[in-house]
């Protein structure tokens, strides 16, 4: 730089016809300053190069699946025979049907005798209801609604004729039956209901056995009518002359009157 200064000082101070034109020193100093800026270009250019940093080689790995086995051809093609022989068998014999042979005529059977049919015992219709009424001063009234005779139950057409059944009773005056004990502790709690009671009744007229079928929902009143029944007696039931066994229903109504 200090050489083009000196070449510049000494190109003004040369004679006028000596100097050079201007425009050719100009050029002169812009091809000096291109090649300096060129040259530092170019050592620029390589420190950066010789500065990065080298880019390392890219590992890459693969797992590969495995084969998948090997199948014998010679053993599928052994056992797809045999199993086409199983599957495909050839049909079985058939039997041919033996000719249906007509139907036997069958012998008419000779009509059987007509057996007598006893009657059946009919158990006695329903009684009429007994009242024990009672007044809160005065002891308990029993009274006894008379008892509807029991129909005659006829024998069925083709059998033969048997006794008509009359149905035991227990409303005859004779009979004197007591009446059942209102208990007091009921009387006091103002305990009313119902009771019938189904007996079996002998041939002598003597109660048997004794089932309570309707209860009062007391069970002192239920009480109170089984012991009562207890000790009746009865009219026994009849087939003709002849006195049978036979059950009887007898209704026990306990109501308190003012």
């Amino acid at each position: 730089m200090s050489g083009q200064g000196n070449s510049a000082a000494a190109y003004f101070e040369l004679p006028g016809e000596r100097r050079q034109p201007f425009w050719q020193l100009g050029l002169f100093v812009l091809l000096v300053l291109g090649v300096h800026l060129g040259a530092l270009f170019a050592a620029f250019g390589v420190v950066s190069r010789s500065s990065l940093p080298q880019a390392l080689p890219v590992l890459t790995v693969r797992v590969l699946a495995p084969a998948p086995p090997m199948v014998k051809v010679e053993e599928a093609r052994k056992v797809e025979p045999a199993k086409t022989a199983k599957e495909v068998e050839p049909p079985a014999a058939v039997t041919p049907a033996r000719p249906v042979e007509p139907p036997r005529k069958m012998r008419p059977t000779k009509p059987a005798r007509a057996s007598t049919v006893r009657a059946k015992k009919v158990p006695a219709t329903p009684a009429a209801v007994m009242t024990a009424a009672v007044t809160a001063p005065a002891p308990s009234a029993f009274a006894v609604a008379p008892q509807p005779a029991s129909p005659a139950v006829a024998a069925p057409p083709p059998a033969a004729t048997s006794p008509a059944v009359v149905g035991a009773r227990f409303d005859a005056d004779y009979l004197r039956n007591p009446a059942p004990v209102y208990p007091q502790t009921s009387r006091r709690l103002g305990e009313e209901g119902r009771v019938v009671l189904r007996i079996r009744v002998s041939a002598e007229g003597l109660p048997l056995d004794i089932e309570i079928r309707h209860s009062s929902g007391f069970r002192r009143l239920d009480e109170a009518a089984w012991a009562a029944v207890e000790h009746w007696r009865f009219v026994p039931a009849r087939r003709g002359e002849t006195a049978i066994e036979s059950s009887v229903l007898v209704p026990l109504q306990f109501t308190l009157k003012d």
